[in-house]
């Protein structure tokens, strides 16, 4: 990948999160504690409704060390740099971190965008799941450990809504479970600390239903037919 993304000093190259219940909050957290020098871009999807000034960002902001801006069609990834997807938009991703948007179309949004990283990025994905109802972004953890990326999960004593996270972690996918504290702290060793990816690694379960990343778009596709 080009330098844009790609760090020689970093275990992943792009951290990938969504949430939807509580996400505000629990991403106002989480952005709180990466720091000004972060060796990876983040792609954030929340759930929320489609308005004409978007307020999300800005919220984003006021917490967030690093630099936070709205996703654009067109747009490349960068490292240091928090991405949000706009509201009922989905992204795709090239391996070079260039960026396309399409509406959601009722495909979940958390779904497309994990799909599509874990296809470009493979095993320099790390991505989690936080709060927030239905299952978005249970399915795209299967492409994402099939691409043989890194998944984590919020917990249940910290999630102001537990679907989203329960349904990941059923698929048997997720490395981690973790309070929204620890996890905030976790993308920041995975990611920065030297060795730290490699020593925090869990074996899939046999019955984990990955996807291999060679699928991913046409997967995500066929399950919202």
């Amino acid at each position: 990948m080009p330098g844009t993304v790609r760090r020689a000093d970093a275990a992943f190259d792009v951290v990938c999160l969504a949430a939807s219940l509580g996400g505000v909050t629990a991403y106002c957290e989480i952005l709180a504690s990466l720091p000004r020098v972060f060796p990876a871009a983040v792609v954030l999807v929340q759930h929320r409704p489609v308005r004409e000034s978007d307020r999300f960002v800005d919220v984003l902001g006021f917490y967030s060390k690093l630099p936070v801006r709205l996703l654009r069609d067109g747009d490349r990834l960068a490292v240091g740099r928090v991405h949000v997807v706009p509201a009922g938009h989905r992204a795709a991703f090239t391996p070079a971190g260039d960026v396309s948007l399409g509406l959601v179309n009722g495909i979940r949004p958390a779904d497309a965008v994990f799909a599509s990283a874990a296809a470009a990025f493979g095993p320099r994905l790390l991505a989690a799941v936080l709060t927030g109802q239905l299952d978005d972004g249970a399915l795209g953890a299967r492409h994402v450990r099939g691409a043989g990326g890194r998944v984590l999960a919020q917990d249940v004593t910290t999630a102001q809504a537990y679907a989203m996270p329960s349904a990941t972690i059923a698929t048997g996918c997720v490395d981690f479970v973790l309070p929204l504290p620890v996890l905030a702290h976790a993308l920041v060793g995975l990611v920065m600390v030297p060795g730290a990816a490699g020593l925090m690694r869990v074996s899939l379960p046999p019955w984990a239903a990955v996807i291999p990343s060679v699928t991913a778009e046409t997967a995500v596709e066929e399950d919202a037919s």
